[in-house]
Formats: C-alpha cells, structure tokens, sequence
C-alpha cells in the first residue's frame, strides 16, 4: 500500500435488544453473552460483513454469544450515557471524535486486548481505554449513471443537477455526518468558510439522516446521486450495488483529501460481562481477525503487521492512490464539537 495512505482508517438497531433486555432474567444477563454498540458500516448488508463472519467465528470459539444493536456513532454513546447508571453494553464501537467523547463521560474502562502493540499510536487511546479495531477513511459515493459528469469537487456539488437528489448524514448524530463538518473544515480553510458552502449546498440537500448506511442504497437505485459515506462500509456495499462510485471532494483546482476515520472499540465502565468484553476485544485484534478485515469487511486492518494481499486490498490500496490524507486535530474536535454543530445548524436552518 502507498506510504501515503498507510494512516488510521457509519439507525436504528439492525438486530435491536427488547427493552426487557436491560435487567433481570434476560440474555443479556447469562454470563455466556457480550453486548456490542457499534456504529454501522462492519455487518453486512446479507449478513456476509466482518462482524458477521468474526461474532460467528468467535462464539464458535469460546460459547460466548453476541448481540448487536447498531446506530450511528453519536447515537450510541448517547444510549451508553443514559444507561452509564444501569450499563447494558460491554463493548462500545464508535467512530472518532465520539469514542474521545464516550472517554471524556466516563464510559470507557481501561483494558489494553492482546495485540494493541501492533496498532499506531494515533489509532489508540494514551490511557488505555479504547483502540482501532478496523482502519478506515472518509469519503462520499455518487450514482455511476445517471450524472452527466461524474463530481470531483466540492464546488460541484452547488449546480442545479443535484437539488433534491443530495444527502449526508446528521453532524453530531453520525460520525459520518460528523465527518462532512471536518472535511470542509480542512478543505475550505476554517469553521466560516466550511459553513458558509454548506449554507449553500443546504438547497440541494435532501434533508437530516441518522444513519450513514441507508444512504448508499438510495445512491444505488438512483433515488439520491450523491451522499457521504467512508471507504469500508461503501466499498463493501458496492459488492451488492453496482451502481456506487466512491470519490474524495477536492477543491476546485486541488486534490481529492480524505482523512483517517477508523471504528475504535473500548470496554463498558461496570460493563455486566467484562470478562466477555475483554475476550470479544481480544479476538477483533487477533491476527485470525486481522487477516478478515480486507478480504471479508472491505476494510483496513488495524494492526501495522497484518499485510494484506487479497483483491479487497489491492482495489482499495488503487481506490486511495493520489488522495491527500491529512490529520484532524481530535483533542480540538471532540472539545469544540457542540460549537461546530451549533454553526452548522445555524449556517443550515437544520
């Protein structure tokens, strides 16, 4: 892979926990049970994704069987806080800056899994208390047929083909939708400007979102031509839907960017089943695991000695030739965040 690309790598609950679930004699209290939050993107869409194949894979290895409640990134550390008195979940998967934000309300205990050695040092908290389970980047999708001219800017995006036929997913909500916010930032040069185009894009854009992963479906059957997404979860739902093209906004006259945008996984603090969340954590940083994350999950591994040679990883490592990645400032992000998002809905009447 380019030397240039080798950084750290989106609702509702797609198999949704009965609210019985949250106390008594319930699955979700037999010691042979481990509770993910995770944001969308690793489970397919034909049950064929990497956290498909690895739960599988794990409870046939250790008996321990996991149940899964999905939703977008900002939405599941929400639920983990309202129930941080009560903790249902044992293992919380995110996106950044919303695994620093379960960090900074007291959701993470620390636990280091069997193989965190091997991950970067910006892909895992410095206390401990989370790591990059799979590497991943932003990025957007557009429909491959029915544009006149595929887009490569972000000042594409303003003309009149696109009006109604435009979506991202909610800042604040989804870490993707989060995502669209950072990028602008960095492209556009600061919180004005970013706010500024995206006050403009607003009139074509079909409105909020809070799932990532229901947009590229609707770019597929042409109902939406373009929406933000990142690189895994749509290159793995191109396999399904062959109409999705996945590009990186440049700046009129500049390079397409993108940045690292990689799902961080950390143990509940007082998690019901710790033991199983620390066996759980241990297996997605296995190599077995590791060695899934292109060939299965379309994604990139997120240890540093995992080389992968498989199809998955030769198109993907092709798909980022030329991209800019550059390095958000997370401390600043997850500090300023609220701010971001109040400009953001002020600049769009959301």
């Amino acid at each position: 892979m380019p030397a240039n690309v080798r950084k750290p790598l989106a609702a509702l609950c797609v198999l949704a926990l009965p609210l019985t679930a949250c106390g008594g004699n319930t699955a979700a209290s037999d010691e042979k049970v481990v509770t993910v939050y995770s944001a969308d993107g690793l489970k397919g869409e034909k049950g064929d994704g990497w956290y498909d194949r690895i739960f599988k894979d794990f409870q046939k290895e250790t008996g321990i069987k996991v149940e899964y409640v999905e939703g977008g990134s900002g939405e599941m550390v929400q639920r983990a806080t309202r129930e941080k008195v009560n903790p249902q979940a044992d293992v919380l998967v995110t996106l950044p800056p919303f695994i620093q934000q379960a960090d900074t309300k007291g959701l993470l205990q620390k636990y280091t899994p069997k193989g965190a050695d091997q991950v970067g040092g910006s892909d895992k908290a410095t206390n401990g208390t989370w790591t990059a389970v799979v590497n991943n980047y932003f990025g957007f999708v557009h429909h491959t047929k029915k544009v006149k001219r595929a887009p490569a800017t972000w000042e594409d995006l303003l003309d009149g083909d696109y009006r109604n036929k435009l979506q991202y997913s909610t800042p604040g909500v989804a870490g993707d939708g989060t995502a669209v916010l950072i990028k602008a930032m960095h492209d556009f040069g600061g919180e004005k400007p970013a706010m500024d185009y995206l006050a403009k894009l607003q009139k074509n854009n079909v409105g909020p979102a809070a799932s990532t992963g229901k947009l590229a479906p609707k770019v597929d059957k042409g109902e939406l031509l373009v929406a933000n997404g990142d690189v895994q979860m749509n290159y793995a739902q191109s396999k399904s839907m062959p109409n999705l093209g996945i590009w990186f906004p440049a700046r009129s006259g500049g390079r397409p960017t993108t940045f690292a945008l990689p799902y961080a996984a950390g143990l509940v603090t007082k998690a019901p089943h710790t033991a199983n969340g620390k066996k759980l954590l241990d297996y997605m940083l296995s190599r077995t695991a590791q060695n899934q994350v292109s060939e299965v999950g379309g994604g990139f591994a997120a240890r540093k000695d995992i080389e992968a040679t498989d199809a998955n990883a030769t198109a993907l490592s092709k798909l980022m030739d030329g991209v800019e990645v550059f390095q958000p400032d997370w401390n600043d992000i997850q500090k300023n965040l609220p701010s971001y998002i109040d400009a953001w809905k002020s600049a769009t009447g959301s």
